[in-house]
Formats: structure tokens, sequence, C-alpha cells
């Protein structure tokens, strides 16, 4: 029986995540280890998870597969992404790793309220519900992106495909909990930087025996940082809509639980450095690997384009090699998809089943509402993948719009302003995504994208109210000015140690 290399590859990977899940299922004890790892994660998987997680499938299918398409013009998205990933790292991480210590609480959700001092839990109920949709959207945007990768790979039917990513991924979800999930995430994100640099070499030492050029019928465009379109006013507004992606990192409740979770205040800047590296060079490489594939690949229309990245591994690499850089695409999707599902549970178990109904439940219990919760998301997760018509592109686009415009400018605000009240911080939401949903719905994204007018309508709407009415709770303020002196406190504490 002839072996098959990438079905061996691909094997003893699922293999390897199955048994991380398995090794931390035994260390689980208290709810704070299922859903923050108890707060001991070290600098590299704190970096590397919060990565991982972050980019997804989207960036070795949906941005390669928009470059080869668009060209240069698209690359906005990712210069945005860079900048507001280490935007994020130095601004948002120090503060919300501290305040959220301080204030004992495991999710986005249960820190608004308990910053806020909120005691009617509508902020619970409101953000958690947020979370819950645009995460089981975002959820369905990695099950589409699995459906293609073996689709593609084994000619596996696309439904069954679907199907069989959202098995594995619930099964070391459920058995781990965050440590499991933020441990893969390590493995996964060193995986996917491995294929992300070594893909666009072997393409370009290659492209002297491509059948085509990267210039294509396009011409000089596909090297050109402005987008195509009829007058120079909406190639600006295509700029913009390309740039504000940035936007979303301080509202993704997925990348904000890595900052929650750190071991210690004084590994950030270790954190930051890794991260900043591996998003730099990783969303390079997509970029150029969707314009190398032009050269390859002719005539591909936009669904097909997503697939790019597989089809060059399939050209320059041997099976066995092959199989290992594909792998990187499963790794992709299963980094994002188990802390979307992860993240939801919390929402679910955290937020609503403990604080609405069950406000005495056992640790045990917890866990397991906490693991129905994650089976039932990917079930409704998959669902939607199994719609056709689906790219990866515009689903994660609407579901990351949806987090930045409810939750960026409450975050910001809960960390930046003393004046904030939870009134305001719960307007901000509510403005927020109706303004950004409503944007989409009249078909204005394809103008501006949706989440710049959702953002500064939520961070308007909290201004306004805090004018109206400021913090005036004397608790609240004391808390967030210890929370400056700490913050300082350990700032001037990892000067000293970087001196020596």
């Amino acid at each position: 029986m002839k072996i098959d290399p990438t079905i061996v590859t691909f094997a003893l990977y699922l293999i390897l995540m199955l048994g991380i899940g398995a090794i931390f299922c035994k260390k689980i004890k208290t709810t704070t280890e299922y859903f923050l790892g108890g707060r001991g994660l070290g600098s590299w998987v704190t970096a590397l998870s919060a990565q991982a997680s972050d980019m997804s499938g989207w960036l070795l299918m949906g941005l390669p597969g928009a470059i080869y398409m668009a060209g240069l013009g698209d690359s906005w998205v990712a210069i945005g992404l860079g900048i507001g990933t280490i935007l994020n790292w130095i601004l948002i991480a120090p503060r919300l790793r501290i305040y959220t210590e301080k204030a004992d609480a495991l999710t986005l959700s249960s820190f608004f309220a308990i910053r806020f001092r909120e005691k009617t839990n509508l902020i619970r109920l409101i953000s958690s519900i947020v979370i819950l949709i645009f995460f089981t959207i975002y959820a369905a945007s990695a099950l589409v992106a699995a459906g293609k990768l073996f689709n593609n790979i084994f000619s596996m039917n696309y439904k069954h495909a679907v199907l069989l990513g959202a098995t594995v991924v619930l099964l070391y979800t459920l058995l781990g909990g965050y440590l499991a999930v933020c441990w893969t995430d390590l493995v996964q994100g060193m995986l996917m930087f491995i294929a992300l640099v070594a893909v666009p070499i072997a393409a370009y030492m290659n492209l002297g025996s491509a059948p085509g050029t990267i210039m294509g019928d396009a011409g000089s465009q596909i090297f050109s940082l402005m987008p195509k379109a009829d007058n120079g006013w909406l190639s600006l507004m295509a700029i913009v809509s390309c740039a504000v992606w940035g936007l979303g990192y301080c509202g993704q409740p997925h990348i904000l639980t890595r900052f929650m979770s750190i071991k210690s205040f004084r590994l950030l800047p270790r954190s930051t450095t890794i991260a900043t590296i591996w998003v730099v060079i990783s969303l390079a490489a997509a970029v150029v690997i969707g314009l190398l594939a032009r050269a390859f690949f002719l005539g591909l229309n936009a669904e097909n384009s997503e697939n790019v990245f597989i089809y060059l591994i399939q050209k320059h690499f041997n099976p066995w090699f092959g199989g290992i850089f594909l792998a990187a695409i499963l790794a992709a999707i299963m980094s994002t998809i188990d802390s979307q599902l992860l993240v939801s549970s919390s929402a679910l178990t955290e937020d609503i089943y403990k604080r609405l109904f069950r406000k005495n439940a056992s640790i045990k219990e917890q866990v397991t509402v906490s693991r129905i919760s994650v089976l039932v998301i990917t079930l409704i997760a998959t669902m939607l993948a199994l719609l056709p018509n689906q790219t990866i592109f515009s689903i994660v686009k609407f579901a990351w719009g949806g987090f930045g415009a409810a939750f960026g400018p409450v975050v910001i605000m809960a960390l930046y302003s003393r004046k904030t009240t939870w009134i305001s911080a719960l307007v901000g939401i509510v403005v927020g995504a109706g303004v950004m949903v409503t944007w989409y719905a009249l078909g204005l994204g394809k103008y501006m994208y949706e989440i710049l007018p959702g953002f500064i309508a939520g961070w308007l709407a909290i201004v306004i109210v805090n004018a109206f009415m400021p913090q005036q709770n004397a608790v609240i303020l004391k808390e967030y000015d210890d929370m400056l002196k700490e913050l300082h406190s350990e700032k001037e504490i990892n000067k000293e140690e970087a001196g020596k």
C-alpha cells in the first residue's frame, strides 16, 4: 500500500494537538486555570499564542488571495494590522494586565462590570451577547478555511472537510481549556512563521520557470500602493478603509485575553518584541506570496485565489516538506478558532450562567457548562460554514469590524479615562455595534470599512455621556489611580532591570 506523505504529516500533527489537550486536561483545578491558565503564561507562549490566534487561516489564505487579485493596493490591510498589533501591545497590554488582576476578572465582560461597579448585569449581558454573535461568525470563517484546505489537498467533500476540522478543534479545546489552547498556539505560531518564510523564498528561486509574470494583464497597477478606483478621492478612501483594520485590535477578546493571562507585567516587554517581529515578517511574507502567485497561476477568480498558498506549496516542495507546510495552514485555522470557542464559552459560563442563573455554581459545574457551550457554538459555526459561496476574507472582515466597533472604544476609555461610567460604556458598546452593522447592511462598506464609522460613533457616545454624567464614585476613582501608580512602578522596575 502506497503511503501518502501529506496524510501522514497531517495525522501526526493532529495527534500532537490532541496530545497537548490531553496533557492539560489533568491540570485544570479552578475556573481561573480553565479560562486564563492561572495567569501563569510565559513571554513566548503569550506572544505567539496572541499572534497565532489573531491571524488564523486569513493570514495564509485570505490576505495572499486579496493581494493576488488587487495587488499592493490591498497591502494597506497588512500595514494597518502591523501598526495596530504594535500599538495594542504597547498601549493596551500593560494597563489591561494590571487592571484585570486587580479586578480579578476572567473575561472582558466581567472586567467591564467590575471596573465600573455595574450592579444590574446589563453590561455583562450585552457584551456577552456581542461576543457570542461575532465569535460564532468568526469561527465559521475558520471552518470555511478548513473546508477549502482539505478539499484542495485531499479532494475531500467540502462539507465533510468542515466537519472534520470542527471535530478536531472541538476535542482538544474541550480537553485542556485555555492552557491547551495557548500551548498548541505556541507550536502553531512557530509552524506558521516557518512556512510563511520558506514558501516565498522557494517561489522566488523558481520564478524563472513561471509560465506568466507578476504584472499580468493589470500592468503596473499591481505594484501601486494606490488601490484601483475611478478617482483620487475613492483611492484615498480605499487606503483608509484598509488601514483602519488596525483599529480592531483593542476590541478583540481572544487577543486581549492573552494580555490578561501573562505571568507578570515584567514579561510584557519581551512578549512585545517577539510579537512585533513575528507579525511584521509574517504579514510581509503573506503579501509577497500573493504577488509571486500571480506569475505561477493565471486567471484565478476571487474564491480560488484564496488557495494560492496551497498551490505554491504543492508546486515547489516535495510531499513530505509540503505536508508540513500545509499543516501550517491547519495550524493557523485551529489556533484562532480554539481561542474564539474558549472566549465565547467563558462569556456564556462566567457572565451569563453563573451571574444570572447559578451564582453558587461549583468549579466542576462551570467547566461542564463551558464545555457544553463550546459544543453548541461549534455546531452553529459549522452550519454557517456550510452555507454556499463563503469567502474567508469577507467573513473575517465583518466579525473583526464588529468587535473593533463594539469593544475598542470601551477598552480604551476604561484604561485611559477616569470619567467613564458603566452607563457610558454600555452606550458605547450598543452605539458602536449598531452603527457598524447598520453601515454594513446599507451597503456603505464598499466606500468605507464599517469598523471606522462604528468605532468613531462608539467613542463619541462615551465622550458625550461622560460630559453630562462623569464618574463620581470615589472607590472607582481611587482604583484607577492605584492602577496608574502600579503601572508607573512596574515600568521603573523594568527600566532598572534593562539597565543591568
